[in-house]
């Protein structure tokens, strides 16, 4: 299939800053596991062919039977496992997409508010380019300091932004930089879009959305609560 496009969602982290026992992405939002929602928005778009989710090796079976099977998420080709790092997971998921793939879009399992139009715009910008990522303009005051706590100066936030997923990258590309990642002993990397960049290849930026959010604390989960359904609770 020309210009195919898989969907890598790493799921692989656990529910330690959450407070919870399970793992977070099985953690209930508006009445189904958080990652059922984030996989529903990529099975929806006729723009993504298949997907890719990626979990800790104890969860492979729950995911499938819970979520994939469940919900119906039938391009879901592969559930694979993760490794101790996202980094890992994203490189494990990327390694399981086919090889006749073209774009491999990488989104993070936790940002189930992500919307099919944001989807699409990424996609559709990565025609033109070989990577592009969204992102929002940061708001807030940014000061840098020293080892001893104290403010060193203060950062100008004009061309500073904060950097969402999905990120849409080449196919070859992104395996090439994840290769290369294991090669050179990058390590600590926060991003897909970091490992383009080492590799010399300019990346893209477009807007992203206020309202995708990463759901890494309770709050997070709240938060996500009253955006998605505002009724709960109520």
């Amino acid at each position: 299939m020309l210009n195919q496009v898989i969907a890598v969602i790493p799921a692989a982290g656990s529910g330690t800053r959450m407070g919870s026992a399970r793992s977070k992405q099985f953690m209930d939002l508006c009445g189904k596991p958080m990652l059922a929602i984030t996989l529903e928005r990529f099975q929806e778009c006729s723009h993504v062919d298949g997907i890719v989710v990626v979990v800790s090796e104890q969860n492979i079976a729950a995911c499938t039977r819970e979520i994939v099977d469940r919900y119906g998420m039938s391009k879901v080709t592969a559930v694979v496992s993760g490794g101790r790092r996202r980094q890992e997971s994203v490189k494990n998921g990327i390694e399981a997409a086919p090889n006749s793939s073209t774009w491999i879009l990488v989104h993070d399992g936790a940002r189930p508010l992500v919307t099919l139009e944001l989807i699409e715009r990424v996609i559709t910008a990565a025609r033109g380019y070989r990577a592009v990522i969204p992102g929002i303009p940061v708001k807030d005051t940014l000061k840098e300091i020293d080892s001893r706590g104290r403010v060193v100066k203060t950062v100008e936030r004009g061309a500073l932004r904060s950097i969402q997923t999905p990120q849409v990258f080449r196919y070859e590309d992104i395996l090439s930089a994840h290769k290369k990642a294991v090669e050179e002993g990058w390590e600590g990397v926060t991003d897909d879009a970091c490992l383009i960049e080492k590799i010399g290849i300019p990346v893209e930026l477009i807007q992203g959305e206020e309202t995708n959010i990463k759901i890494t604390t309770a709050k997070d989960l709240e938060l996500a609560r009253f955006l998605l359904c505002p009724s709960h609770g109520s």
